[in-house]
């Protein structure tokens, strides 16, 4: 993979013997610096990454730099090496266990290749009119909690402060929602035995679709390598290992986030480059459209309204990220501005549609967001296109019936 600019080291010892074996790797040159310059050296060097050594002590220096990271205009990787303390949000923790260069090597490249999409889309954003989403990504970010230990409730807790939690008292379940929903972690707490937790660490990193997810163990030591580029082991309290697991949370939703841009730009703007579906406008154009032609030619066109609590805007997020993915090829959606979301089932009669909308409904009421444990039951109603319907009639009395289902 292509590497514009070198990896600026920064301690105040020397180099490990597995950070100069990153030169051999060819993910070079290495270029090195002590704390005390390490803000100047990131904006003289303009390196592509940034590894730290942190020993204690360097606190100070650490929240230093990442402030002078997360200023520049490209994401920077910044890798942190066996910090004892909490990290600043854009640290990414990296356990050196072993001092085996090829677990840091799989954590750059993955790193890189997020700085690689995120300069494709600066690059490409002027071809349409959309703006990037705007603040953290982690506030749109999912994460899966598997545990059934002592410290469940207070890790859900925990995370739940800061992202959407996912919940799973088993493997099992946990299988089903790492199938269904866009997740932006995973976090393997105590509860398990260590074979049990081997052998789902194993299926995660055989299946391309989760390599590159954040996976966090809190309760085993990891004595063999997984193919996982973002496994990490984070022990100690559960606001420590939530605060540090967050980077790493943080940089997949931000890679989800570009990747969703992309595909809007790829679609001239018409996708809603933070839930996946149509935005509001082009929703409009093509529901018209759908009516039109189903009234011309025959067949089904069925509607359906997944509508949440206006004071949880995140039910509604998630609903339109598990609907990007989870809806057929011929069907569209799009988040409204009622807060509610509307999806279009093309040839597709009533009883079909309600089946439909029934299964994805089950999907989202597994979602709860932040400490109050809000739950996303959505208020669902479906409706058919009958012959005297227009595309405003067909909404107009579907809206109606989600109000009368709601009282």
């Amino acid at each position: 993979m292509s590497q514009a600019g070198p990896i600026l080291f920064v301690s105040d010892a020397e180099r490990p013997a597995f950070v100069a074996a990153l030169d051999e790797a060819r993910l070079f040159p290495v270029v090195d610096t002590d704390w005390t310059s390490a803000p100047r050296a990131v904006e003289e060097v303009q390196p592509a990454a940034v590894l730290a050594a942190v020993h204690a002590g360097h606190e100070p220096h650490v929240t230093r730099l990442a402030k002078t990271i997360a200023a520049q205009s490209l994401y920077l990787p910044f890798v942190a090496l066996d910090a004892a303390g909490t990290l600043p949000h854009n640290a990414l923790p990296f356990s050196s266990r072993g001092g085996s260069p090829d677990r840091l090597i799989a954590r750059l490249r993955a790193a890189l290749r997020v700085r690689t999409l995120h300069a494709t889309v600066l690059r490409r954003l002027p071809e349409v009119k959309i703006a990037l989403p705007q603040g953290d990504p982690t506030r749109d970010a999912t994460v899966l909690l598997i545990g059934r230990g002592a410290a469940y409730p207070a890790l859900s807790v925990a995370f739940g402060e800061r992202v959407g939690v996912v919940g799973a008292l088993s493997i099992e379940a946990a299988a089903k929602h790492l199938n269904t929903r866009d997740l932006d972690g995973v976090v393997l707490a105590e509860g398990f035995t260590a074979r049990v937790t081997d052998a789902f660490l194993t299926v995660l990193a055989e299946d391309t679709r989760f390599r590159s997810l954040p996976v966090v163990v809190t309760a085993h030591q990891l004595t063999q390598s997984y193919d996982l580029p973002n496994l990490e082991l984070i022990t100690g309290e559960p606001p420590r290992i939530a605060a540090n697991a967050l980077p790493l949370i943080r940089q997949h939703a931000m890679e989800a986030q570009m990747s969703r841009t992309l595909r809007s730009i790829d679609a001239g703007g018409w996708l809603d480059p933070r839930s996946g579906l149509l935005t509001v406008e082009a929703f409009a154009r093509d529901f018209a459209k759908a009516v039109e032609q189903t009234l011309a030619r025959g067949g089904g066109l069925s509607v359906a309204r997944f509508a949440f609590d206006p004071n949880n805007p995140r039910a509604q997020l998630d609903a339109a990220r598990i609907l990007s993915r989870l809806m057929r090829q011929m069907d569209f959606g799009a988040a409204q501005k009622d807060g509610s979301v509307i999806v279009v089932f093309a040839e597709t009669d009533f009883r079909t549609a309600h089946m439909i909308a029934r299964r994805l409904s089950a999907v989202m009421r597994h979602t709860s967001n932040g400490k109050h444990e809000m739950r996303s039951d959505p208020v669902v109603s479906v409706d058919s296109l009958s012959p005297s319907d227009t595309a405003r009639s067909l909404l107009a009395r579907l809206s109606a019936d989600a109000s009368r289902a709601a009282s």
